[in-house]
This record gives C-alpha cells, sequence and structure tokens, in this order.
C-alpha cells in the first residue's frame, strides 16, 4: 500500500505501530485532527492516569476498555503493543501503518523529547525519570530485535492493509 492508496480507502479505523521514537504519537495526532478521527494511545488503555500518578487496569478492566473503542465507528490507536491483547485492532482496522523509522533516528528522538520534557516544552503521560528514559533505549532495542519480527509473524495476514512508512513526512506531505 502507498500514501495515494490512503485516498482510495478512506480509512476510519487506524492502527499506527511502531518503537518509542518512531513518530507514533505526533503522526497520530495529526491524522487524529486531519480527519476528525478521535485518538487513542495505547498506554492510556494500560494506564488509568491520575495526577498523584498511574494505576495499571486490570486485564479485564483494558480489555473491556480496548473493546468499547475498537467497536465504536471511527478511532485512531497508536501504541508499540503488539500482544495477542490487541490483535483485534489490526483484525478490525481498515489502515495499519507500520512506522519502520531508522533505529538512529529514534534513538536521537528519544535524547530530544527527554531533554524537552525536563525542560518543560514537551508534555508527558508519565514523569520523565532518567529510570524511563534509560528503559526507553532498552525498549528500543527489544521492538528492533523481538517487536518487530513478532509483529510481522503474527499479523502479516493483514498485509493487504498494512502501510510500511520509513519516514512520516510521506504521510504528513500528503495531508498537506
Amino acid at each position: 500500500m502507498t500514501v495515494v492508496d490512503l485516498l482510495k480507502i478512506n480509512p476510519n479505523k487506524i492502527h499506527i505501530i511502531g518503537s518509542v521514537g518512531s513518530g507514533k504519537t505526533t503522526l497520530a495526532r495529526e491524522l487524529s485532527s486531519k480527519l476528525n478521527i478521535p485518538l487513542y494511545e495505547l498506554d492510556n488503555v494500560i494506564w488509568k492516569r491520575y495526577e498523584s500518578g498511574d494505576i495499571r487496569r486490570t486485564e479485564e478492566e483494558r480489555e473491556e476498555h480496548f473493546n468499547t473503542i475498537i467497536h465504536s465507528e471511527t478511532w485512531i490507536v497508536e501504541g508499540v503493543h503488539n500482544e495477542e491483547w490487541v490483535s483485534n485492532s489490526f483484525r478490525n482496522a481498515e489502515l495499519i501503518i507500520f512506522l519502520d523509522t531508522n533505529y538512529s533516528v529514534r534513538t536521537y528522538r528519544i535524547i530530544k523529547r527527554f531533554i524537552l520534557q525536563k525542560i518543560g516544552l514537551e508534555r508527558s503521560n508519565y514523569k520523565p525519570t532518567l529510570n524511563i528514559f534509560f528503559k526507553m533505549f532498552k525498549w528500543n532495542r527489544y521492538f528492533e530485535e523481538v517487536g518487530k519480527p513478532n509483529f510481522y509473524n503474527k499479523f502479516g495476514i493483514y498485509k493487504n492493509k498494512i502501510l510500511v512508512v520509513t519516514n512520516t513526512k510521506e504521510i504528513k506531505n500528503y495531508f498537506n
């Protein structure tokens, strides 16, 4: 599938997957705004967000919350997750965008994001600690070595609706 194919299918249900720093959230926000489709971050499906701190949903709560989202008429879901609990999203999506951004670009973005969050120029759903910062590098490597192959092994059956993007400018230019 190419960006031009997006015009043909006019998707209402989009799942964006990629590693930490791949551009998922930025792209999802832009698509949500341009297409007027609600955006859901998978991290916010896993976690209940409170001022006092985050609380992990139980598996039952997570699945109930997520099923409500994916059974609605329009949605954009974005996240790194490709475990079994998200499989219905891939099945129900009209378009799956796999952001396969270069590893070094993602590494640079992790560093840049941390600095911007620490000085208050970028918001986050979590407290930007050094512990989280170092975990992001670990998660980035894990996605490259385990997450990406798992995605293709499990969800390659949906190849007719997967758009692999190595540079988000390609999609952004299309919508501008």
